[in-house]
């Protein structure tokens, strides 16, 4: 059985940080692209960042060069490590893995998501 369990949610004000963490179990961790996508009330889920089997990382612009997403195999945890927090960052964070994630595919399985609030 694929669990995927997020953790580091909360509350928090503009300009903070929060590290977000996935733990995976049922899955060879390794193989699997791992992604973090957010779903704010009344928009779509987004692809947040990812992180390929091999190491290769993307982000969407809006959070480049203050989120950093990273991997630990031995541990079978994925991170988002989200800095200078913005209110528009506000929303439900999910964990994703799957053989390949990008923009418009998504992996086989998710997290039951963490929320992230953020306070002007």
């Amino acid at each position: 059985q694929v669990q995927l369990v997020e953790s580091g949610g909360g509350l928090v004000q503009a300009g903070g940080s929060l590290r977000l963490s996935c733990a995976a179990s049922g899955i060879i961790f390794s193989l699997n692209a791992m992604g973090w996508y957010r779903q704010a009330p009344g928009k779509q889920r987004e692809l947040v960042a990812v992180i390929s089997s091999g190491g290769n990382i993307n982000y969407i612009d809006s959070v480049k060069g203050r989120f950093t997403i990273s991997r630990d195999n031995a541990k079978n945890t994925v991170y988002l490590q989200m800095n200078s927090l913005k209110p528009e960052d506000t929303a439900v964070y999910y964990c994703n893995a799957g053989r390949r994630i990008s923009v418009g595919i998504m992996g086989t399985y998710w997290g039951q998501g963490t929320q992230v609030t953020v306070s002007s």
